[in-house]
């Protein structure tokens, strides 16, 4: 397995461009009740905007995109609500998983699963084993997903895989966190106005930059998502350092798209 650089324990380099980042699409009902349609036409509409975002990260050479989709407590939602999200989830899968493949994206859902129906289970494994060959942009979709739920069920595997011991530091935990396969997020946005992380990759967005916008998610386009990324590169990523280190230390070469030219 690839080992990333852990902000808590390393430095990683700061790069023009962000390879990672985490978005939180909030703003869906309420952009249908601007509109005066009902909620549900927010999450369909909410849809468009995913797609723009994929080809945003395809354009601007963003290797990871992590979307939180449906949260452990978005049980808490009306009934019909639940029900009609899971059947968008259906539809989406099956009709986007053409496109994605096609661009190069690798699909990938993460968080407790076993509480979705078998059928789309079954779909979520057939839709990760297609694309499981792509590596263009890694695409993860957050779903049943809990920060707290991640951090749990990562130490219950560490504990079961090394039983005997007992001196567990941060390097014997990550390996069995949900997004183990993906660097630590550089950028984490939050549209619909909010300025929490809601239970969102609680261990993996220690270090990153923090970005919240009132722009709902059915209106967040590439241009929204381009001011999130000049602001980006506005801020000066120190992980615990100083900003007079800053000056004295050499920056990480890194290229127009924000790949260092040993990477």
């Amino acid at each position: 397995m690839q080992r990333f650089a852990s902000s808590t324990r390393d430095v990683p380099p700061a790069l023009a461009v962000p390879r990672h980042v985490a978005i939180i699409m909030d703003g869906n009902g309420r952009w249908a009740k601007k509109h005066l349609l009902p909620r549900f036409a927010g999450h369909r509409r909410g849809v468009q905007a995913v797609r723009t975002m994929v080809r945003c990260c395809l354009e601007r050479g963003i290797e990871y995109l992590t979307l939180f989709a449906f949260s452990s407590e978005n049980w808490r939602r009306p009934e019909d609500e639940v029900s009609l999200l899971m059947q968008l989830f259906v539809r989406v899968l099956k009709e986007e998983v053409k496109r994605l493949d096609r661009n190069g994206v690798r699909l990938r859902v993460i968080g407790d699963l076993t509480r979705f129906e078998p059928d789309l289970r079954a779909l979520i494994e057939a839709s990760e084993q297609r694309t499981a060959a792509n590596s263009r942009l890694i695409l993860t979709i957050a779903a049943n997903y809990g920060g707290r739920w991640d951090i749990l069920q990562a130490v219950r595997q560490m504990l079961r895989d090394n039983p005997e011991r007992g001196d567990w530091d941060e390097a014997d935990l990550t390996p069995h966190l949900a997004m183990s396969y993906a660097p630590e997020p550089d950028l984490f946005i939050r549209t619909g106005g909010e300025q929490r992380i809601s239970n969102f990759l609680l261990w993996q967005l220690a270090y990153s930059e923090l970005y919240f916008t009132e722009v709902l998610w059915p209106e967040f386009d590439a241009t929204a998502f381009d001011g999130a990324l000049a602001w980006y590169r506005q801020r000066e990523r120190r992980f615990g350092r100083t900003s007079e280190q800053l000056l004295t230390s050499p920056p990480a070469a890194v290229s127009a798209t924000g790949q260092r030219p040993d990477a």
